[in-house]
């Protein structure tokens, strides 16, 4: 017979215990702390002075900030612009039923996401090296018989940020695309067919609104993704810090780092961390809006 006892008030709390207690102390605590730092100085670890909105002030009027700030929109306009469209000629590639080696292809394009962005940035600072990199001596050894002076390649910071990114995160977006084009019903695509639509048009009316959600979300994930830019430019151009040739490849999230890492001063660096913060919010919200208002057709 089963016990009508009543369990204890406090016995859901030792359940959730564990996870209270890392979330405070890994997620909450950190969140609180950062924005009191950020209204403050710091003088080494244990030294601080209140300064209130001056760190603020002094971001808008720092200009390594703002070339960092264009850096990163550069970057992220390259990434949506070569990134989701190779994703989804991809997708569409693989989705063909008579497609020999499919699983195969999937795999060779999904692969590098599972390595990770530091093994990548390893790769590509390899493959880029200015004097013995491959793609750097191929490059010489087509171009110098007609232009000696070609520079290196290395001199095109954001195109190699941008390909690197590509190769890292194209199989990513490939998968999500592959599984809508999967779920695009037949029978319109049918219909279509038999109405004498063309190949072009079965994709713009009919497979591109049934996909158009997981392209909404993966446009909102790269654009995230890409204004948090931080661990390529810097294993890329590990001996500039980060920052690259003429300060190119510096990101919002590297000069944090520098800023409270390199030149000790916390507060400065958690007042960049809550802009970053508050933009990328604002442009959730604000992508969110417009597309909540293209699916309503207002």
């Amino acid at each position: 017979m089963k016990s009508t006892r009543p369990h204890p008030a406090w016995a859901p709390w030792v359940f959730l215990a564990p996870f209270l207690i890392l979330f405070t102390a890994f997620i909450a605590w950190p969140l609180v702390r950062s924005l009191m730092l950020a209204f403050e100085q710091t003088f080494g670890p244990r030294t601080t002075t209140f300064v209130g909105l001056l760190n603020f002030r002094a971001i808008v009027r720092d200009p390594m900030f703002w070339v960092a700030v264009r850096n990163t929109t550069l970057f992220t306009c390259g990434t949506l612009v070569v990134q989701l469209p190779v994703a989804l000629a991809l997708a569409l590639l693989l989705n063909r039923p008579n497609l020999r080696g499919r699983t195969w292809f999937r795999l060779i394009f999904f692969s590098p996401t599972i390595v990770g962005s530091v093994f990548v940035g390893v790769i590509f600072s390899l493959l880029l090296e200015k004097r013995t990199g491959l793609v750097n001596s191929l490059l010489h050894a087509m171009v110098s018989r007609w232009n000696p002076d070609f520079p290196w390649i290395d001199s095109y910071v954001m195109p190699s940020l941008i390909l690197a990114s590509l190769w890292l995160s194209v199989g990513f977006n490939m998968a999500y695309l592959l599984a809508a084009l999967q779920n695009v019903p037949g029978d319109q695509l049918d219909a279509a067919n038999i109405d004498g639509a063309s190949v072009w048009q079965r994709f713009r009316h009919v497979t591109l609104p049934s996909i158009q959600p997981v392209l909404n979300v993966l446009v909102l994930l790269t654009m995230v993704g890409s204004l948090q830019l931080f661990d390529l430019p810097f294993i890329l151009y590990a001996d500039s810090f980060g920052n690259g040739p003429g300060n190119h490849a510096l990101s919002i999230v590297t000069y944090l780092y520098q800023t409270g890492f390199r030149s000790g001063d916390l507060g400065y660096a958690s007042a960049i961390g809550w802009i970053l913060t508050l933009l990328l919010v604002a442009l959730a919200l604000v992508y969110r809006w417009w597309t909540r208002k293209e699916e309503h057709g207002t």
